[in-house]
This record gives C-alpha cells, structure tokens and sequence, in this order.
C-alpha cells in the first residue's frame, strides 16, 4: 500500500480554476486568503490549495507576513494552506491597492496589472480543492509555501502550456483535464517536498520515510478494517511494541492506533459524501461490528452524527 497515494484519494482533490496574468513592471499583486475566495472560485469545495506558475520572466512570491523567494520560467509556488500571499516584481515590492479580491475568470481571460507596456512576467494563477476534514494529513504537515524550481520547457512549462491550450480550446471533457492536470502538479510538488525532506524532520510525510512507521502506515492503509492492536502491527513491521509506540509518536504526533481512528472517519467520511450506501455498511467497511459504536466514534472524532455529515450542503 502507498500510504499517500491513498491519503490523497480519500482527501478528494477536486476541481480546478486557472486564469493567466501578465504583469508590467513595477507591479504587486497580494492574493486574499483561500477561504475569502473559496465561494466564488470553486464552490462547495473545503479548502482551496493556491499555486502560481511563472512561464515567461522572473518575479518574486512569497507569504504577505514571510520572506519572498525568486521565481524563474518554469518554477511553481504552492500555498498548501492557502494563506494570503504576494507575487512582485521586485523583492520586498507592496505597491498600493495591490490587493486582489475580485473574481477573476477562467481562461482565455487575462489579468494586466502594472502600468501600460510590454509584459516583464507572465503566469497562471491556479486553485485546487480538497477536503480538509475530518482528517488530511498530508495538508497537516506541509508547510505554508513551498517552491519548486523547474527550469523552462520542463515539466511544469509543459503543464501551463496544457492548461492553455486545454482552456482555450473549450473541448468536451476540459474541466476533468484539467483538474487531473492540476492533481497531478500537486502530487509532484508533494513528492519533491517529500525527497528533501532534512534529516530530522517530524511529520506524516517523514514517517513516510522512516522504515519503522512507513511499514506501519503501509499496513494501517492496507487493511484500515482489520481489529488492530498495537502488539499486532508491531509484530507485522518486525519490530518492538515499545519502538513502534515511540517511533510513531515522534514522528506522526500521536499513537497509531489514534491514528487509525482518525483515519477510519476520513474514510467514512468520503464513503457518505460520495453516495448513498447505508451507514451500517460504512462502519463495517471501517472496521466497526455495530451501526451504533461507529456513530458515536464519528460524532466524538468529527463534531456531527454520520446523517447531519451526509446532508451538508
């Protein structure tokens, strides 16, 4: 089992909205935070994932309240938890009413900010939905910003090259192009992050890595209905109770089997959003020999009962 992979479906990655910008310099542009956009850019969506790919140019990007990185062709920056940012043609640049918080349309609409005069960078503005809760782990332990650098014609010019031409030809079927497009850009950004990783680092995605808990994840994910106990799993990974306990506490934050709880009600969670199978099957399909023990564990985890969670709107 490929624990992320797993996580990343059960998260629901889900739709996807892009608009280009071509910016004169001097120019600034601070983004609101996601969830001041989320209505009016992907409704219904839990939480807007926000990234930006330079195609021509350099710029500067970075968190309204942290340091900005500089941007070349081809590189993307991700907001993974939609924080407000700021794109700029210089480091450090705030030019005055700046700040963009009306809804800007989908390609083949452009965005001009700057003064009258041949663009200094062109790049694609993008939004990624996803569900936050009741458990995303992988949103957990990423950080606020990350930058991957992708030198021009790479793979990530390939793909703003694909979201325009996607875009702009309007063929049958673009908006799941496109979302699977963006799904994929997220993944390989995750992925780079995930390689270079400190030695060090604490999270879900290190305990990935660690050959104690990423055996443990893999079999938590393989077999999240299976009775577990903590004697069980450790003699699946071939190793201690005590290691695993305090390996899996270092590096996830809590103990697997809590773990485990939590991630048995993503799962639920998703299987009520997604259809119409009764409740009772959902819990066994969890793990739970009753209707009854699995709502009052939802409830206790997630807040509501598992019907007032299948009836949000």
């Amino acid at each position: 089992m490929d624990p992320l992979s797993d996580v990343l479906r059960a998260v629901r990655l889900n739709g996807a909205f892009f608009y280009a910008v071509e910016a004169t310099a001097p120019w600034s542009v601070e983004s609101l935070a996601a969830r001041a956009l989320e209505p009016r850019i992907l409704p219904g969506s839990e939480h807007l994932i926000a990234y930006h790919i330079l195609t021509e140019g350099t710029c500067w990007a970075g968190l309204s309240d942290g340091p900005a990185v500089e941007l070349r062709a081809g590189d993307v920056i991700v907001f993974p938890q939609g924080d407000r940012h700021v794109l700029s043609h210089a480091a450090g640049q705030r030019l005055p009413g700046d700040t963009h918080a009306a809804s800007p349309d989908c390609f083949p609409e452009v965005v001009c900010v700057g003064p009258p005069g041949p663009p200094s960078a062109r790049f694609v503005c993008g939004f990624l939905g996803c569900d936050r809760r009741p458990f995303n782990p992988v949103l957990g332990t990423l950080p606020r910003m990350l930058h991957q650098p992708g030198p021009a014609g790479g793979w990530l010019a390939l793909f703003a090259r694909q979201v325009v031409e996607e875009t702009r030809a309007r063929r049958a079927g673009a908006s799941e192009v496109l979302t699977r497009l963006a799904e994929l850009m997220f993944i390989e950004v995750v992925r780079d992050h995930l390689a270079r990783l400190p030695e060090g680092q604490t999270g879900w995605l290190a305990g990935l890595r660690d050959p104690v808990v990423g055996a443990a994840l893999g079999r938590l994910h393989a077999e999240p209905a299976r009775a577990w106990t903590l004697d069980a799993l450790a003699h699946e990974v071939a190793t201690s109770r005590s290691r695993l306990a305090e390996r899996f506490m270092a590096l996830v934050g809590q103990p697997p089997m809590q773990y485990l709880a939590q991630w048995r009600m993503q799962l639920a969670a998703a299987r009520l959003t997604e259809g119409g199978a009764k409740v009772a099957t959902i819990a066994a399909e969890v793990g739970y020999d009753s209707e009854a023990a699995f709502s009052r564990a939802f409830k206790k985890l997630v807040g509501v009962p598992p019907g007032a969670w299948r009836r949000r709107p």
